[in-house]
């Protein structure tokens, strides 16, 4: 058994095997702050990125708080989408498959467009230990009587924001009220609105809460802006597409009217296009990720909630045609290149509207580079703050120098030239007398 430094947490040995198994060596930071609390029994309140770790973060405590000789559900795992559920399953059976336990415990999943008579039948036979799932088809079959959950420990829900737009916090409650009291919850998010709160108070007591903000976005990621200045994003996604090779590229926008409206655009310049937002219907969404599977597209216009609930691998390019709103939702957009290693670029089409979120983020850290489309080419334009430096760094001297140049009202060839001139004169001049009365 290899040495790792999940083994501070005391684990089962049978969980520390399969973090051997999964190659984990230490834990991310959101693993190290909700491990502790899972294994303690708190609630949690968790916010992370893309990325983070957060799905081992409540799976390998609470897997190693499981009894494996009690066959009742102990687990309860909520996701907003089938997509969504069906990977956080996936993680489960492999961590099951990792363990010497696969054959004590018994792991469902649950969700629409399956066979609910059938899973009722299944039910009757035996109650799962870990129960996965969206949370309309959980519910569905704790009301038909088929799945008792009171005897959950504990219940997750993840994506809690994007449950609230969904208006499926309203079935969560459903189901809690058929809870223990005493379950421990543990609720992951991206943001946490203020609408989210009376929920949260209701059922989090005194719960731990942790918002990972370091490690911030991926360092292999390069940011790139692109002024808009009144031009179509479709437009411009067009120019862009002229100089870019991209493997996979995901383009957002912000909702699902704006998406139709870019993926027509998009169409109807020729450039082979995928569309993925929550309004299409559940039978459209699996053709078109077959289809993006399947390398048909190349360009993929998403809503966020489509980015958080699906999993596209190898995307090299992500394009904001519309910046998001709030900084957690740009990482978890560009979160979505850059992965396993690779590089990516995002490229941001950016106006005035955007500044006071491009600020907010370099304030965090990231590094963002001006560019726009110069014949058929990439050319580095001048920086999206260059004035505000500009303002920095200008000494005062050079500021009243300035104010002392008289401008004319009538403008002479060469005038740039020679006011540029007097100002380096009255500059000389006040330094002088500076340094004299000095």
């Amino acid at each position: 058994m290899e040495n790792h430094q999940f083994k501070q947490y005391n684990l089962q040995p049978w969980i520390d095997g399969v973090i051997d198994n999964l190659q984990f060596k230490e834990p991310t930071p959101i693993q190290q702050k909700v491990i502790p609390a899972v294994l303690r029994g708190e609630s949690v309140i968790g916010q992370s990125h893309t990325g983070s770790g957060k799905t081992h973060a409540f799976l390998l405590p609470l897997c190693s708080r499981l009894d494996v000789n009690k066959q009742e559900v102990q687990i309860v795992i909520t996701s907003p989408t089938r997509e969504l559920a069906t990977q956080i399953h996936n993680e489960v059976k492999k961590i099951l498959a990792f363990s010497n336990q696969e054959d004590k415990i018994n792991a469902k999943l649950f969700i629409g467009g399956t066979d609910k008579k059938r899973m009722i039948e299944k039910l009757k036979g035996q109650q799962p230990q870990i129960v996965v799932g969206t949370p309309g088809r959980i519910l569905d079959l704790i009301e038909e009587g088929a799945l008792d959950i009171y005897t959950a420990q504990g219940f997750v829900i993840d994506e809690a924001d994007l449950m609230l737009d969904l208006g499926l916090i309203t079935e969560i409650d459903k189901m809690l009220v058929r809870a223990q009291e005493s379950i421990q919850v543990l609720v992951f998010s991206a943001t946490i609105p203020e609408r989210l709160h009376p929920f949260l108070t209701k059922y989090l007591h005194n719960p731990s809460s942790f918002h990972i903000k370091d490690h911030f976005a991926p360092e292999k990621i390069e940011h790139r802006l692109v002024p808009l200045r009144h031009r179509e994003p479709a437009d411009v996604i067009y120019q862009i597409s002229e100089v870019i090779n991209p493997y996979l590229v995901l383009i957002f926008t912000n909702g699902k009217e704006a998406a139709n409206k870019l993926y027509k655009q998009l169409q109807e310049k020729g450039i082979k296009t995928g569309l993925i937002h929550g309004g299409l219907q559940a039978r459209e969404r699996k053709r078109v990720l077959k289809e993006i599977q399947s390398l048909r597209y190349q360009y993929i216009v998403a809503t966020d909630l489509a980015a958080r609930g699906i999993d596209i691998k190898g995307i090299s390019h992500v394009i904001n045609a519309q910046m998001p709103k709030e900084e957690e939702f740009y990482i978890h957009r560009v979160g979505r290149t850059a992965r396993a290693g690779m590089e990516g670029t995002a490229i941001n089409l950016y106006d005035d509207s955007d500044v006071n979120l491009i600020q907010k983020l370099t304030k965090r850290g990231l590094s963002f580079t001006t560019f726009d489309i110069v014949k058929g080419e990439w050319k580095e334009i001048k920086a999206w703050n260059e004035r505000s430096q500009r303002k920095q760094t200008g000494t005062t001297t050079d500021q009243e120098a300035w104010n002392r140049v008289r401008k004319t009202k009538k403008v002479k060839p060469g005038y740039k030239k020679k006011m540029r001139y007097e100002q380096q004169k009255l500059k000389k001049r006040i330094n002088q007398k500076q340094n004299k009365r000095s």
